[in-house]
């Protein structure tokens, strides 16, 4: 199945540009709950996707960056442990199963390479258990 159908548009996702602040993207992260957000260009492409874990361990491991400054400090300077791949519009479910393994959501861009949304992790479940016709199954606790 294509997965336009599952497809969170890009006006919907929380996203960051490279020009972000640390401090902006972590205050925008907290508030909305997200552990990892995509980081997209001012043209519109996905650049990849910064984690909580890429902020924690730019600001343990730099000697001159703390949260008291992090509004001085932009994204494009922080590394990204994780290279998030995105797919193109025109994948199929199945190809984003082992993605999501890793990521809690799937990038999608169009034939141009423009960020147009995700496909969340959860969709992605939803999809397969639904393929293996799972029910879920009253749980007895009889003997």
């Amino acid at each position: 199945m294509n997965i336009a159908f599952f497809l969170l548009p890009k006006s919907e996702v929380i996203t960051a540009t490279p020009q972000a602040t640390l401090r902006q993207t972590l205050e925008r992260m907290e508030f909305h709950r997200y552990t990892a957000v995509p980081i997209i260009s001012d043209d519109g492409h996905y650049m990849g996707t910064i984690t909580e874990g890429d902020l924690l361990w730019f600001l343990k491991n730099s000697e001159t960056v703390s949260f008291d400054n992090a509004h001085r400090h932009v994204l494009s300077e922080v590394p990204l442990r994780v290279n998030n791949k995105p797919v193109h519009i025109h994948a199929e479910m199945v190809d984003l199963i082992d993605l999501a393994k890793v990521q809690n959501f799937v990038p999608v861009v169009d034939d141009s390479d423009k960020f147009i949304g995700i496909v969340r992790r959860s969709e992605i479940i939803e999809y397969c258990a639904k393929q293996l016709n799972f029910k879920a199954a009253p749980v007895s606790h009889e003997r």
